[in-house]
């Protein structure tokens, strides 16, 4: 298995996989499926500060796993929220925990405090990779999505990933300085 950054010419297969979990399942929340642009411009705004890594198995697609904002305010720039997505071929290989480990590593590398999963639920063999990984649920939110016909749930773990420590200050975690007040 390889495991490594994303780039330009895998947004036909991660979009493809993307959109079986849309489509066909109530994992991933959207309706319509996307395209090669829609995914290529989430990556392009967030991929200085948001790692996004493949997995490739004999030199073929076989996943990946992304970090993207939490939320948009400027007080949670140090969680990430990470998601994954394995192809049905490869489910139960190892797959997915290399990618998420790969990616919660890239993610405190880049200084984050904590990385949270959402997880629709049921959905137990992703609850089990989240804890198996030090993730611990946080939340959990009934009937917040309805999709194919059903409500779901919805539950977020969190893995801190350094100790409470106030965040790091560099140029690329720096907070935007307060408004200047007019009198």
């Amino acid at each position: 298995m390889n495991l490594r950054p994303a780039r330009e010419s895998d947004f036909a297969p991660i979009v493809e996989l993307t959109n079986h979990y849309i489509v066909h399942t109530s994992i991933h929340f959207s309706y319509d499926p996307l395209t090669p642009g829609d995914m290529r411009s989430l990556w392009l705004r967030d991929r200085d500060r948001y790692p996004w890594i493949v997995a490739e198995i004999d030199g073929t697609f076989a996943g990946y796993a992304k970090a993207a904002p939490w939320r948009e305010r400027a007080a949670y720039q140090w969680v990430a929220e990470l998601g994954i997505y394995v192809a049905d071929r490869v489910h139960r290989t190892g797959v997915g925990s290399a990618l998420y480990t790969r990616l919660i590593d890239d993610c405190a590398r880049a200084g984050f405090d904590s990385v949270l999963g959402g997880i629709t639920l049921p959905n137990e063999p992703s609850v089990r990779l989240h804890e198996k990984l030090g993730f611990i649920k946080v939340a959990h939110f009934p009937r917040v999505g309805y999709k194919l016909g059903a409500w779901y749930d919805v539950g977020f773990w969190q893995k801190f990933l350094r100790s409470a420590t106030p965040p790091p200050s560099s140029p690329a975690f720096e907070p935007a300085p307060p408004p200047l007040r007019v009198q």
